[in-house]
């Protein structure tokens, strides 16, 4: 089970979810995000991560030509696209997609990506709502699919019972403010979603 904590604005959060077991963090580069982080302050915390744990880079409607700069310039792992725009060639990209009632598994079809994030609508928030959707709608994805959206340690088991996704994501359920992560919160869910998985 890949396990990722999202939302990484500090080096103190960054190094309590890898010790907790994570596989991968993301680092969110929209400017509409309470949690957004600036590339020179995700430089230094990249930099002082163990080279197993994926980099993930999350981008809302961004150019691919600015994609690809930050992410050879942080050497991220993969990029997270969100929104209509495209992505550069060459880069590990997950699929941000918004659950609705209306959702298919079959719609993954329609893109050529490593993964899909699958989260609930926010809006205008782009995710990190802490709400989450029915996973049911998930399940029997033919594709690697990385559940989001209002997951933490009470709900993340049945989540991965009911959707069997290839992992998991958690944010807004882990923080004790915007941005910054409570570490027993992290800690009792990289336990929970590993224990599951």
């Amino acid at each position: 089970m890949m396990v990722k904590i999202c939302g990484i604005t500090n080096r103190d959060d960054a190094l309590a979810a890898v010790e907790g077991g994570a596989a991968a963090l993301g680092f969110n580069f929209w400017p509409g995000s309470p949690r957004h982080i600036a590339v020179d302050a995700a430089a230094q915390i990249v930099e002082t991560l163990p080279a197993n744990v994926w980099k993930v880079g999350l981008f809302v409607d961004e150019a691919p030509e600015a994609i690809r700069a930050i992410t050879e310039q942080l050497a991220l792992d993969v990029a997270q696209i969100h929104g209509d725009g495209g992505w550069p060639e060459g880069i590990r990209i997950w699929k941000a997609l918004a659950v609705t009632p209306e959702f298919h598994p079959q719609d993954l079809d329609a893109y050529a990506v490593e993964a899909f994030l699958l989260d609930a609508p926010a809006g205008v928030r782009r995710g990190g709502a802490g709400k989450p959707f029915d996973w049911r709608l998930a399940a029997g994805a033919s594709k690697r699919i990385v559940l989001a959206g209002g997951l933490d340690a009470s709900n993340v088991a049945e989540a991965i019972r009911t959707a069997r996704p290839w992992g998991v994501d958690a944010c807004s359920r882990l923080e004790s403010a915007p941005g910054k992560k409570d570490h027993d919160k992290m800690s009792a869910f990289l336990k929970a979603a590993r224990e599951a998985g």
